[in-house]
């Protein structure tokens, strides 16, 4: 796992939770979803982060980002927001590096077991694997 700090952005609308698709430039194009998001530059609060790296990858703007909690992803530390935007479509943003993004989509939040008291399970991250 990288030392480099990040920031993701859980963006639920209307009980789906915003996914960017994103394959591997190298590792033989592995393919992943994962949420919004990317590494705290030097001197960037991870809020700062969150909030450019939606802009970045998705075209929208952060009205209100709460901090959720740090969990550890495959390339670093990462420091979880929930995030509210306005009502425009998201579009996948140029990443010129990292890996390279293919797609978006709105998840279905998987339904929460009553008593749960209002629990909301996000995968942070979804791996497509091969199972051939």
């Amino acid at each position: 796992m990288s030392g480099r700090r990040r920031a993701a952005a859980v963006i639920i609308r209307d009980g789906r939770v915003l996914m960017v698709h994103e394959r591997s430039r190298r590792d033989g194009g592995r393919e992943w979803w994962t949420l919004p998001g990317g590494g705290i530059d030097p001197g960037e609060t991870a809020e700062d982060a969150v909030r450019r790296e939606v802009l970045e990858e998705v075209g929208l703007v952060v009205k209100e980002a709460r901090y959720l909690h740090d969990m550890p992803y495959p390339s670093g530390m990462t420091s979880v927001f929930a995030c509210t935007v306005g009502d425009d479509e998201p579009q996948l943003g140029p990443h010129v590096t990292g890996p390279e993004p293919i797609g978006l989509d709105w998840v279905p939040v998987p339904d929460v077991v009553p008593g749960d008291d209002g629990l909301v399970p996000i995968p942070p991250m979804i791996v497509a694997l091969r199972l051939e």
